[in-house]
């Protein structure tokens, strides 16, 4: 059984006149160590998916089971903690917090329950040290270039290890190269952890290096080929 499945989801909002339905039924599943770009002109639905998958939003119908759970079932502390523990998120702006270091960056998620540990300290540092910045944990956000700070979001969206890696246009604000290796290390440390990788892009390159691709459109996924 696949570790995530997405089944006739649906999602509109109410305006003056009609419903505006922007997801009509998309289906789809993944499971560990496989990636997915989701491609799709903009405004057409790709962050509203985005967000009802890592349990930001709720749909208006149909259903999401991840790790065989209904994160929409639970109540809001249950949902909360599922989450956390499950679901990561990398966005196009890094949302560093400006006045902590960067090692204090990687271990904020780890707050949200409980305080930190040495182990943790260490857990951190290793993730850092694996994307390239073991050398930068005392630094502040504003000391760092755009691809080394998403360097960090990417750092900090792994240091609960969840399951379900999110990422909405990862190097939209970077330059061609710094986009490339940024593409590469999600990968890499996606297959590594035997994860999952949803990523939202209308980058030709990123999306071309996911082991698949969805384009959505009219409120519909459809399944690319290979190019």
């Amino acid at each position: 059984m696949a570790d995530l499945i997405v089944e006739n989801l649906t999602k509109s909002y109410p305006t003056p006149a009609e419903p505006l339905e922007v997801l009509r039924g998309v289906d789809f599943q993944l499971s560990r160590g496989e990636s997915v770009a989701v491609v799709g002109p903009s405004g057409c639905g790709k962050s509203t998916l985005l967000s009802i998958l890592g349990t930001l939003e709720s749909p208006s119908g149909g259903s999401v089971h991840l790790a065989e759970v209904d994160p929409f079932a639970l109540g809001a502390k249950g949902l909360a903690r599922f989450r956390a523990d499950q679901i990561g998120f990398v966005f196009q702006e890094h949302h560093l917090l400006p006045q902590c270091s960067v090692l204090e960056n990687v271990l904020a998620p780890l707050l949200a329950d409980r305080s930190t540990t040495p182990q943790d300290r260490e857990h951190a540092a290793a993730l850092l040290e694996r994307v390239g910045l073991a050398d930068r944990l005392t630094h502040r956000p504003a000391e760092l270039s755009g691809g080394e700070r998403q360097r960090v979001a990417i750092a900090r969206a792994l240091v609960r290890g969840p399951l379900l890696l999110l990422a909405d246009e990862p190097t939209g604000n970077l330059d061609g190269a710094t986009a490339a290796a940024i593409s590469d290390l999600l990968l890499a440390l996606q297959q590594e952890r035997n994860g999952m990788l949803v990523a939202v892009t209308h980058s030709s390159d990123l999306a071309n290096a996911m082991g698949s691709q969805l384009r959505l459109e009219a409120g519909k996924l459809h399944t690319l080929a290979p190019s």
